[in-house]
């Protein structure tokens, strides 16, 4: 099945176990729907999902408290304390969009004779995130997705879809709108795993990137010159991917980590795994922690800090909780140390607070039932409803506002999007059919002011902005922030005015860096040293190669050493019967040239043992490559005259007059090794072996080696040779008929498979392994190579000469052409 046909299943799957737990064709909630030529869909935290739910695999719906036709308090997974299930921050993004959008359509610049309309959701839960996507990619009251047969053609009711606000979520949703191009424009989602666009093709966000964050967190530490630190994390993609990011980056500044953990989902105020945490953090006995986490995570951490009577602290905000109430609202956080951070600026969405009160008047009520059937609407669930009263309606402040003018801005990108699409420059718009795909590409095009702020799109899909550097202050009987600092967009720089931070300690002191005698003072250990995690002291590392002593070594190079000896051995006894058959028909005196290659290859194998040097660096690889290919060349060519003797002189007698007269063999092999010869000179001078020392791999160890393995002379000098058995291979094997005394193919063919095999096994291993014991299996490989090559050919000739002699005659050889002449006419 194709990938295709996967995800269609699974969302169809999907969707149906989403509406066994609701109902369809049943009136839409007026606040969470409204009409319009092309219809917008938001995704927003109205309310909290109980913690419980987090494990199971039910589907959680959101008890909806205190709005006016806004859901239900329905018997799954429902809070036990309904007042505390409302998220007014979520409420403000709510109405940011709702007023964007009256606001679009009051306009006669943007979208003329157009209007948008929206379907709201309530994402409080996975399962309600997973609801939401799902129906925004169905047909409006049905209970299924429609696919075309080309993803091109597909064209949900939905043209674009804003939100949703955490990276979970996000992640979700890109997913599964991604295959279909739908734009999906979040406002809070700012993890760098949705910088993928192979992955998420049609995500973007008003909010910057994480990446940038981490930059300026890096800037700030460096600021202050703390170098040493801890940093605590939030579970899930935005918490466990930004300490991996935010750790990379500190420990190539120089400053180091003395203790690093994640507070998972599970975790409660003041549990086991928690005081377990907050111990560790008091014994690594760094002044300065980065707590990069959501609200929700950062609320229980910071609650078990104050059980902890922890203080005396500074505690590094990301932007999710720098500046949030949830954090700031728990009890006696006051006492735990300084608190500085990274905040989105504030910015205003004008007109939204009169909007958001105009709303509340005109929707004044008290506890009342449902119409009748509107419990169930195409996008909410509802039991009760409630009005919000003036008094009631939950506060805007500077976060939510901030957040809010994020949501504000995406929806106004869409509309500036479908404005190129319908070519509103006009004056009116086209009103012409728009699919997901095409709306999209005009999305990451647009360039456009927005209440004196510049709205546009990186390749990444994200919009450029600073950030500011607030400090927290409770120097008055309530808490608040200062703006302490900036960040530049554009440039990875900060200005800060220090003298506007109410430091923790006496006299309003700024925490100083610790003293080079202190044993707590970071510095990183040099290149040739290494330190344990968390240890007070660098060691110097220990330098490995392969010695000649090893056990490894000692047998390489008896191997090797009794190899050559036998090569010796054979071209002493070769010379000694130089003229007999068995000789001849090996090839003659070219078999001396076989067997000084094969020992010119094995005079390479010496050079991998004891320290490298530039010699051994240079001579060694290039001597076996080098030695290996005349070989082969040898191999190749003594191949090809026996089969063309045999099958093909008869047939081409111009051509065989030709190759006897000009020396073809000898000029064969002088051009194929001329060229092996030309390519390892090359290698030589250009990616000059030179000797190195490797710190990467192993911390505590420096690997003495050459560079050749990572040249491109080094693979071109092996694929040469690889092509040449495959050429001596192919040979061989047109000549397995050939008369008994001249087919060689089944001992070529082991020499070569051996040869394969050799090779194959050692690049495998270099691509997991990289310690001292590589040029052992280097060797290895080079070793096998040549022994194959030396026993495929050689050793069932020296058998005839040494204990056949009866078989090494002319007769016998006259007989089994005969034979073979005879077998050939038959057929």
């Amino acid at each position: 099945m194709s990938l295709w046909g996967v995800r269609l299943v699974g969302l169809l799957l999907s969707l149906s176990c989403c509406w066994a737990f609701s109902c369809c064709n049943t009136p839409s909630s007026p606040d969470f729907s409204l009409p319009g030529d092309y219809l917008l869909a938001g995704m927003f935290p109205l309310h909290s999902a109980p913690l419980e739910a987090r494990g199971r695999p039910t589907v959680t719906f959101c008890d909806r408290e205190a709005m006016g036709n806004t859901g239900p308090h329905h018997n799954h997974e429902c809070p036990s304390e309904r007042s505390n299930s409302f998220n007014g921050h979520g409420y403000h993004l709510f109405q940011a969009m709702r007023f964007s959008i009256e606001e679009i359509n009051n306009s006669t610049v943007l979208l003329p004779n157009v209007t948008l309309g929206y379907e709201l959701y309530d994402v409080c839960s996975d399962s309600a995130n997973m609801y939401a996507t799902l129906s925004i990619l169905s047909i409006l009251g049905r209970r299924y997705v429609e696919i075309q047969g080309d993803p091109a053609d597909f064209s949900p009711a939905i043209v674009a879809v804003i939100g949703p606000d955490i990276t979970k979520h996000a992640l979700t949703t890109a997913a599964l709108l991604s295959p279909f191009l739908v734009p999906l424009v979040s406002y809070g989602a700012s993890s760098m795993v949705l910088n993928a666009r192979r992955l998420y093709p049609s995500f973007l966000r008003t909010i910057s990137s994480d990446k940038h964050q981490v930059d300026i967190l890096v800037l700030l530490l460096q600021k202050f010159g703390w170098v040493w630190i801890s940093i605590v994390g939030g579970e899930g993609d935005y918490g466990e991917v930004g300490i991996q990011e935010l750790e990379y980056q500190v420990t190539r500044q120089g400053i180091c980590i003395a203790f690093r953990d994640i507070v998972p989902f599970s975790a409660r105020p003041g549990d086991e795994r928690m005081q377990s945490m907050i111990r560790c953090l008091v014994q690594a006995r760094t002044t300065v922690v980065v707590v990069y986490s959501g609200k929700q995570l950062a609320r229980v951490f910071f609650e078990s800090v104050v059980l902890a009577k922890l203080t005396a602290k500074v505690w590094i905000a990301t932007e999710d909780w720098a500046i949030s109430t949830h954090i700031s609202s728990v009890p006696g956080i006051q006492g735990i140390g300084t608190v500085l951070g990274v905040a989105i600026p504030h910015r205003q969405v004008p007109g939204l607070k009169e909007f958001e009160e105009a709303y509340v008047q005109a929707n004044k009520g008290v506890l009342r039932p449902c119409p009748q059937g509107s419990w169930c609407t195409s996008n909410q669930l509802c039991t009760e409803c409630w009005a919000f009263t003036a008094q009631a309606m939950p506060a805007l402040a500077e976060f939510s506002m901030s957040s809010a003018y994020n949501a504000y801005q995406a929806v106004y990108a869409v509309a500036h999007g479908l404005h190129q699409l319908l070519g509103c420059s006009s004056g009116a718009c086209s009103r012409g059919w728009v699919y997901p795909w095409q709306l999209l590409e005009q999305i990451r095009k647009v360039k456009f002011l927005l209440h004196k702020n510049a709205v546009t799109f990186n390749d990444d899909g994200n919009t450029l902005s600073n950030y500011d550097i607030i400090a927290w202050d409770w120097s008055g009987p309530n808490w608040t922030f200062r703006v302490i600092g900036s960040s530049s967009p554009f440039s990875v720089s900060l200005d800060i005015n220090t003298t506007k931070i109410r430091w923790h300690g006496n006299n309003n002191q700024e925490p100083s860096p610790p003293s080079l005698p202190d044993p707590y003072r970071c510095r990183p250990c040099g290149k040739e040293e290494w330190a344990p995690e968390r240890s007070q002291t660098c060691f110097p590392r220990t330098v490995v190669f392969l010695t000649w002593h090893e056990p490894v070594s000692l047998v390489l190079l008896a191997a090797n050493t009794l190899l050559l000896l036998v090569v010796a051995g054979t071209a002493g006894l070769f010379a000694w019967h130089l003229d007999t058959p068995v000789v001849r028909s090996a090839g003659g005196r070219l078999c001396f040239l076989m067997l000084g290659s094969l020992v010119g290859g094995t005079w390479g194998l010496y050079g991998f043992f004891g320290e490298p040097t530039l010699p051994t660096c240079l001579l060694r690889q290039g001597l076996f490559s080098l030695g290996f290919a005349i070989f082969l060349s040898c191999l190749t060519v003594r191949s090809f005259q026996l089969v063309f003797i045999f099958k093909f002189s008869a047939r081409l007698p111009t051509f065989f007059r030709a190759w006897v007269q000009n020396n073809g063999a000898g000029l064969f092999v002088m051009i194929s090794s001329t060229i092996q010869l030309l390519i390892c000179l090359i290698w030589l001078a250009v990616w000059t072996p030179l000797p190195t020392r490797e710190y990467k791999h192993f911390p505590q160890l420096v690997v003495l080696g050459c560079t050749e393995a990572n040249s491109l002379g080094f693979m071109l000098a092996v694929t040469y040779n690889g092509l040449l058995s495959v050429s001596a291979f192919a040979c061989s094997y047109l000549g397995k008929d050939l008369p008994e005394n001249y087919n060689e193919a089944k001992c070529v063919t082991f020499s070569l498979l051996l040869n394969f095999v050799s090779w194959i096994s050692f690049f495998t291993m270099a691509t997991v392994y990289q310690g001292k014991y590589l040029p052992a299996a280097n060797a290895l490989a080079m070793l096998s190579s040549l022994s194959g090559g030396f026993s495929g050919y050689f050793l069932p000739k020296c058998y005839v000469i040494l204990c056949r002699p009866d078989l090494n005659s002319t007769e016998h050889f006259q007989a089994s052409i005969q034979d073979y002449t005879r077998r050939c006419g038959s057929t």
